[in-house]
């Protein structure tokens, strides 16, 4: 009987691609895997490292199933990711319970591990980022009708509160051939929409090539035949360019709409982040952006309570954002993360504060996206068809405003038979808290 592999893998898309590639690996061994990962022989914890919220989340998975294990459910526990990159031999030594804690740098080696801790052995691994790997066969672990396409990887911007460059390393950009010939294989396997990922997507090239190839890899994803939408996620501001935007404006398969986080718009705080940029030369980016690419749907992060951020630094960001309009929205609480320069800034701000400013903020975006989403009814939009809600009796999806996992749903009762991976018409005739309510037209 094959050996089951079971594997739980958190935080964002660029951690999901290295899980999909571990798993593809993993079945061309022989291995059975399995959704099922508490009744699998070997579990795979694929962490993320980011900020605490997200640590205590991976620290978790991996306590719930070093309690499965004891009771014999499961027979052994690999830990891998960032939290296994970032803090390597501690993790190991303060999880005895786990059998394998791999960095990065071995995910490649994935089949060896499962097969020494299956013999008994203890594995600890951690060789150099340059044999990460970031390409090769994937196991999707998304629905048939959309995957992510990861160009690039590492970041070189080095922001004062992220940990991400001391995990990930600096810029690893995929050959573009690499790429296109990944997005025709997706393609040819009923993908139709790609949504782009990497650390930072506008850079992508810049170490291959000498300069962002973004736009005309763009170009060239778009002649691929079956694709239908292409979506960008993670654009730093002071990347995005006009050529980009144009791109976005004339080719119909790149959608409109752009991951753009900004993190903070008061330039003191920007600066002390070690972003450029302020409130005057965000909101003449988003102007722009609004006049090239009309009906453009933009999402952004921010953050509140950085060190040093004053009263009037928050106020400042309020504003901006009450301006800006963005129509998605989310927003953090600083994070204080070991090994970046933020970590020891002066003038911390104390917890309570941090986060009754994050409230403020998502109150006042509830009130803009509530006034878009109402500006949407009566309008007719695509939406690529996800699944059936049994509990709200309809079928829901997402329209070009929306990305998977982070973004609203369109529900909708249809006309005709549908099913997961159609695109429809659904005029909107209602909205519902961040979601749209519409009617399928035949």
């Amino acid at each position: 009987m094959a050996i089951k592999v079971g594997m739980v893998s958190l935080g964002c898309p660029k951690n999901q691609m290295d899980a999909e590639l571990m798993l593809a690996k993993l079945e061309q061994a022989g291995y059975e895997i399995t959704a099922e990962s508490g009744l699998a022989d070997v579990v795979i914890v694929n962490t993320c490292g980011f900020i605490t919220d997200a640590k205590q989340e991976s620290i978790e998975n991996i306590l719930e199933f070093a309690q499965l294990k004891k009771e014999k459910q499961i027979k052994k526990i690999i830990v891998t990711g960032c939290l296994a990159q970032r803090y390597q031999q501690e993790l190991a030594d303060e999880l005895p319970e786990c059998d394998g804690v791999l960095g990065l740098g071995a995910n490649g080696d994935i089949v060896a591990a499962v097969e020494q801790v299956m013999a008994g052995e203890t594995v600890r691994r951690f060789p150099s980022r340059d044999s990460w790997p970031l390409e090769g066969s994937r196991m999707l672990t998304t629905p048939h009708f959309f995957a992510y396409l990861r160009i690039a990887d590492g970041c070189d911007n080095r922001c004062t509160y992220c940990a991400i460059p001391g995990i990930r390393g600096g810029l690893r950009s995929r050959p573009m051939e690499s790429v296109l010939e990944e997005a025709a294989a997706l393609a040819a396997g009923g993908v139709k929409e790609l949504v782009l990922v990497a650390q930072d997507t506008t850079v992508y090239g810049r170490d291959l090539y000498g300069e962002s190839r973004l736009p005309e890899l763009l170009r060239q994803l778009c002649m691929i035949d079956g694709i239908k939408w292409i979506r960008l996620l993670y654009c730093y501001p002071e990347h995005v360019t006009d050529d980009l935007l144009s791109v976005m404006a004339t080719e119909d398969k790149v959608l409109p709409y752009m991951d753009l986080p900004i993190q903070h718009a008061s330039g003191k705080v920007l600066r002390a982040m070690n972003r450029p940029g302020d409130r005057q030369s965000l909101t003449a980016l988003i102007n722009r952006m609004r006049r090239m690419v009309p009906g453009i749907v933009l999402r952004t992060t921010v953050m509140t309570g950085f060190p040093g951020e004053t009263e009037e630094d928050f106020e400042e960001l309020c504003t901006f954002i009450k301006e800006a309009r963005f129509e998605r929205l989310g927003c953090f609480a600083f994070s204080p993360e070991e090994g970046t320069v933020a970590y020891d800034l002066p003038d911390q701000v104390p917890e309570e504060e941090k986060y009754r400013r994050r409230d403020i903020v998502m109150e006042e975006q509830s009130r803009i996206a509530d006034a878009y989403n109402e500006s949407l009814i009566g309008r007719t939009l695509t939406v690529l068809v996800e699944s059936f809600d049994k509990y709200a009796e309809c079928w829901f999806g997402r329209s070009t405003g929306d990305a998977p996992d982070i973004d609203g749903k369109v529900f909708f009762i249809p006309e005709s038979r549908v099913q997961p991976g159609d695109m429809v018409q659904v005029t909107v005739t209602d909205t519902m808290d961040w979601d749209l309510i519409g009617e399928m037209i035949v």
